[in-house]
């Protein structure tokens, strides 16, 4: 496997490594937009409300899984890089187990708890059922959303992004069937919404666990101890990306709470609207940063500075320029946008207007994004955790609790793209010291 991510990549080479992943990861954000489209369509609005009261649950078993995911990534891709295969190999298992683990601890703590959890996250007595349905059946799938989310990091170390990429689109092709039939034709409503999500996380956890129980290659599972000190440098490692998905849950709560009191549920079914564009958009730079990240890892620890100083030039200005477009066509599309998710005439113009201030945003985001990221892959969790920190939840905290009071639902709408903005100053001084900057400090000289 080490020959395919040692060796010269030139711009295309790159964006064609990575494109598995970007592919992959929009594929699985598509899960929950999917349920959404189809929730809001042929449930309701308030159905569509109850799914993002809840997500924030959800959210933490996506945290776990993209932390163990991303920093168990960079030392595995770090140990190959070394030449220590069966390190590598330990380091896999040790990081599948611990995820498994966490899994079935987070389903039995949320199971018994649906009601209390779905009260604190915000949910009134016209929400409350759905709320329940829908959390309790996305819980009995934990163990399959996480090791989802694991695998797509692992499958593209493990020199396969192009298998984890055939496995996401089956996977997304089973959700969007079982979605239409378990909804429609069957009436199941939400709960149906939730199963079908759960079926289709299902194909690549479990080929996942079949592939590296059974393959010959350089990463396979094998007999392994817990080594806390890898655990914590995972972790650690990690951490900058179990904080972008923590926050995720966070902002969503405050989102939720702040347009209850704004506007009531139809504000919480328009930012439900505008969060899944977002997810979307974070999604396509969060794969783009795991297909990279094995890259990056491996000639960090070959220390091979000039390789790692092109694909460093290739990847920011793939990510600037592509960024710019991606804002643009979001700001003249939104009314169309909106449209796909919800026909209710309240709903539509709420989203329809904030959609158009809030999509500024996708001019920032990237950057930031992809920079937490590469600081992850160079074993830099500090700066990595600065950054993630940073554009997910301090400066949206902030712009949360103060714009809003001042500007009503404009603050609300723009609070994330002034969030934004902020982080991409903070970014660009982390660049400086550590790219551009000569020093002891610089990683490409």
């Amino acid at each position: 496997m080490s020959t395919s991510i040692n060796r010269n990549f030139s711009p295309w080479d790159l964006l064609k490594f990575a494109a598995p992943s970007i592919i992959m990861m929009v594929f699985m954000s598509l899960y929950t937009i999917v349920d959404g489209m189809f929730i809001s369509r042929f449930v309701g609005s308030n159905a569509l409300s109850s799914l993002n009261i809840v997500f924030p649950v959800i959210n933490v078993a996506i945290a776990i899984s993209t932390m163990l995911g991303t920093g168990g990534n960079a030392i595995i891709s770090k140990y190959l890089g070394e030449c220590r295969d069966e390190d590598a190999r330990k380091a896999l298992t040790q990081f599948t187990v611990l995820c498994l683990g966490f899994s079935f601890l987070l389903m039995l703590l949320s199971l018994p708890n649906l009601t209390l959890i779905s009260r604190f996250l915000g949910s009134n007595e016209i929400l409350l059922a759905d709320c329940r349905v829908y959390l309790g059946v996305s819980m009995l799938f934990a163990p399959a959303a996480m090791l989802q989310g694991l695998f797509q990091s692992y499958f593209v170390t493990a020199g396969k992004p192009g298998l984890g990429l055939w496995l996401m689109v089956g996977a997304g092709i089973f959700n969007v069937v079982f979605d239409y039939v378990l909804i429609v034709p069957c009436q199941m409503g939400i709960a149906g919404a939730a199963l079908a999500t759960g079926i289709g996380q299902c194909i690549p956890a479990l080929f996942g666990l079949f592939f590296f129980l059974c393959s010959k290659d350089d990463l396979h599972f094998c007999k392994f101890t817990f080594h806390m000190k890898e655990i914590l440098s995972a972790c650690y490692n990690g951490s900058s990306e179990m904080v972008s998905q923590l926050a995720n849950a966070i902002i969503t709560y405050l989102f939720n709470i702040i347009m209850m009191q704004l506007v009531g549920e139809h504000g919480v079914a328009a930012i439900t609207i505008l969060l899944y564009g977002q997810f979307l958009f974070n999604a396509f730079y969060l794969g783009f940063t795991i297909g990279i990240s094995p890259i990056v890892g491996f000639q960090y620890g070959a220390g091979d500075k000039q390789k790692l100083h092109n694909i460093y030039h290739t990847s920011f200005l793939f990510v600037a320029v592509s960024s710019v477009f991606m804002a643009v066509i979001a700001i003249v599309l939104s009314p169309t946008i909106v449209t796909i998710f919800t026909d209710d005439p309240a709903t539509y113009e709420l989203a329809a207007a904030g959609f158009r201030l809030f999509a500024i945003n996708f001019l920032f985001s990237g950057i930031s994004i992809t920079s937490s990221g590469f600081f992850t892959a160079l074993s830099n969790g500090t700066i990595s955790a600065v950054i993630s920190f940073c554009r997910t939840l301090g400066f949206i905290v902030l712009s949360l609790l103060i714009l809003p009071k001042f500007l009503g639902i404009t603050g609300a709408w723009i609070a994330i793209p002034v969030a934004e903005f902020c982080t991409l100053l903070v970014t660009g001084v982390m660049h400086f010291v550590y790219f551009w900057k000569p020093g002891i400090r610089n990683y490409l000289r």
